[in-house]
């Protein structure tokens, strides 16, 4: 599972690739010779065979570099991948909420000491104290924070992570209200940064008729769908297929859950409108006897080929367990 190709000033969620490593990935990969499509592989699901230690390729969001750096590489080495697009900021100049609201707390020179904020019915109060100017050590502990893996190690960051935490449940609406409350304090505009924009139409069309590129669904406005009702889910799933159907011609039946996150109305949701898999954000290698709607798949970290080719292997060990089954 591949989310960003580029460069990042930080990378808090561990989700960009560079393309020299991304580059060097699949050369390995093209190496090993067991790259199928994932729809072969979801097929080989249902029909209860799976070539052992297949290894099939994703990307989420569809950010812009998806587009421009991993398409042509992926063309280049003849290596298939399908790509879940969250079709809210196709087109526009505009970065998902968690990449702005990131780039705000931890990069931003100056901020008001202060912060008060309600969501919901929770008010969060702050006081960033000496941190209200970020220094060249502050920034430096901000571009290496891993916040999956680490505590936060500035008051910045533990303010960004608990807004974060706050917001990420919401629908978008809300989400979209809170930023512009937390711009307003913050007195900065909207960031529009390139490599945190999504490709456009014409540009998803294009990777939609590559014969190595395949399309899924991937919500609307990307909501954490266990948070919000069957309803919402439905709506969020069926209104991001049918633009995507539209826009490329072609029938979707595949879907990833955005942040992984999903309950049994999920499952209900993506059963009424005929979907064929769901996939979660669970590291875990894809199984015969997977619900076809909780299949995992395991994030790649911006690795060079022997920490690539050691991570790979650990995957392997872990699919071989049992037989026929794909990472």
């Amino acid at each position: 599972m591949y989310h960003r190709i580029g460069k990042a000033t930080s990378d808090v969620w561990d989700i960009t690739v560079s393309p020299a490593n991304f580059e060097a990935q699949l050369k390995y990969l093209k190496k090993t010779g067991r790259v199928i499509a994932l729809p072969e592989l979801v097929a080989g699901i249902h029909e209860k065979y799976i070539k052992p230690n297949s290894i099939a390729l994703t990307f989420d969001d569809g950010y812009l570099n998806n587009f421009l750096t991993a398409k042509p590489l992926l063309e280049h080495y003849q290596i298939p991948a399908t790509f879940f697009i969250s079709s809210v900021n196709l087109g526009q100049e505009k970065e998902f909420w968690w990449d702005e609201l990131e780039h705000l707390f931890l990069f931003a020179e100056q901020l008001p000491p202060r912060l008060s904020l309600k969501i919901e019915s929770t008010l969060l109060e702050y006081d960033l104290k000496e941190e209200a100017q970020v220094t060249a050590e502050i920034k430096q502990k901000h571009q290496t924070w891993k916040a999956f893996e680490q505590e936060p190690p500035t008051s910045r960051t533990k303010i960004f992570l608990e807004i974060w935490q706050h917001l990420q449940p919401l629908p978008h609406t809300v989400q979209q209200e809170q930023l512009k409350i937390i711009r307003d304090w913050a007195g900065v505009k909207p960031s529009n940064r390139e490599e945190y924009q999504c490709m456009s139409v014409p540009q998803l069309q294009e990777l939609a008729s590559s014969k190595l590129c395949s399309i899924g669904v991937h919500t609307v406005h990307h909501p954490a769908l266990a948070a919000h009702p069957k309803a919402y889910q439905l709506g969020e799933l069926q209104e991001n297929r049918q633009f995507l159907e539209e826009v490329i011609g072609t029938k979707i039946n595949l879907l990833a859950y955005p942040y992984g996150s999903y309950n049994e109305d999920t499952f209900y949701a993506a059963a009424d409108l005929h979907f064929y898999a769901g996939f979660t954000t669970q590291a875990k290698p894809v199984v015969l006897d997977d619900h076809p709607y909780r299949l995992g798949r395991f994030q790649v970290k911006n690795s060079n080929r022997e920490d690539f080719a050691a991570q790979l292997l650990k995957w392997e060990t872990n699919a071989t367990e049992n037989k026929n089954t794909g990472t």
